[in-house]
């Protein structure tokens, strides 16, 4: 059986998702951002609920970024909650 035929098809009706919001180097920085992140909520003493109150970022967020849902989470808002953990270095 061929299979082409339905590969064809399958592409007609489902075509590729595209985000024109999240170019490649952007998706990198967040990604880079999101491990330095999440390691340092894992050695700090600030539980999820006081470091989104100090940030000023809904709950949902942090529970966001410690799922890895980059793509509800801006540059400047990952800063942001570096910032809030980490005072004194500035984010890569």
């Amino acid at each position: 059986m061929n299979t082409a035929r339905f590969t064809v098809d399958a592409e007609t009706f489902d075509p590729p998702r595209r985000s024109p919001d999240l170019d490649v180097r952007d998706l990198e920085k967040r990604t880079r951002l999101m491990r330095i992140i999440t390691r340092l909520i894992a050695v700090s003493d600030l539980g999820s609920r006081d470091i989104a109150r100090r940030a000023g970022l809904p709950m949902q967020k942090i529970s966001d970024l410690l799922s890895g849902k980059l793509e509800h989470l801006s540059v400047d808002e990952l800063r942001l909650v570096y910032r809030t953990i980490d005072p004194s270095g500035p984010p890569s």
